[in-house]
């Protein structure tokens, strides 16, 4: 008897720990899509794309520097973005390179004069930050600690050229994430590369994370990316079933399967 209840037990425990080690292997599914994200504080800009774009029912992330720069009436309009659903996140107080800070002054001071100043006046304006991206894409692992406890996500550049599949700018189940940059001046930039980046994006249910800085109709200088190629991310997304998402939105995907 003691014999054949040894042998129960034995077979129960073998099947629990197949079960455990499935679940644990098991990859997330999370809906495909694609993160838009904008820099800096090109808020009038912002507000025409918004305009141009609305009919797509898009969402994207206003990443905003200078906070106590910026115009009351540029003020109004970014709070009408986050109104409507999009997002408006941290970029700095002064937009400082941080990593180039953090070796000339330190981590305090960088936390002193380029992140609290920038939480509590975002804050008393009636922002609610919940992610950052650094000022220029550069990053280091002890400004993500440091910047850790203070945003649920963090965002930084990719600036390599890599085939899609080997690119940093998709999501990985973490709070630190890259994106891709398709400003005019990118180097890697190209409306045939968007659109290799799009169909990862979709066949392999990826999460693609874009950044801009300035949208117009047409070009006049650097840093700036064509409505027109908002609007073809747009229609591809639409066509193709991809979804929306804020950089804010990928806090909670860890609870969706």
């Amino acid at each position: 008897m003691k014999s054949t209840l040894s042998i129960l037990v034995l077979i129960f425990s073998f099947w629990t720990i197949i079960s455990c080690e499935n679940k644990k292997s098991k990859p997330k599914s999370y809906p495909a899509g694609v993160v838009i994200s904008f820099d800096d504080a090109y808020v009038d800009e912002w507000f025409d794309a918004d305009k141009a774009l609305k009919k797509y029912g898009w969402k994207a992330s206003f990443c905003v520097c200078r906070i106590d720069s910026i115009g009351a009436p540029q003020i109004t309009k970014l709070l009408e973005l986050q109104k409507e659903g999009h997002e408006i996140a941290g970029h700095g107080y002064h937009h400082y390179n941080a990593v180039k800070f953090v070796n000339q002054y330190g981590m305090d001071q960088y936390l002193k004069q380029e992140i609290n100043p920038m939480i509590a006046r975002m804050k008393a304006k009636g922002f609610r930050v919940s992610s950052f991206a650094y000022p220029y894409g550069e990053r280091s692992a002890a400004l993500d600690s440091a910047l850790s406890s203070k945003f649920e996500v963090i965002r930084g550049r990719d600036f390599c050229a890599l085939a899609p599949e080997k690119e940093g700018c998709y999501f990985r189940d973490s709070k630190f994430m890259y994106a891709f940059d398709i400003d005019n001046n990118h180097i890697h930039f190209s409306i045939p590369y968007l659109l290799e980046l799009l169909d990862e994006a979709k066949k392999k249910n990826k999460i693609l994370i874009l950044t801009s800085h300035r949208p117009v109709r047409n070009l006049t200088a650097n840093y700036q990316t064509k409505i027109e190629t908002l609007a073809f991310i747009c229609k591809y997304m639409k066509l193709n079933d991809l979804k929306f998402y804020k950089l804010s939105d990928l806090d909670n995907l860890e609870t969706v399967h």
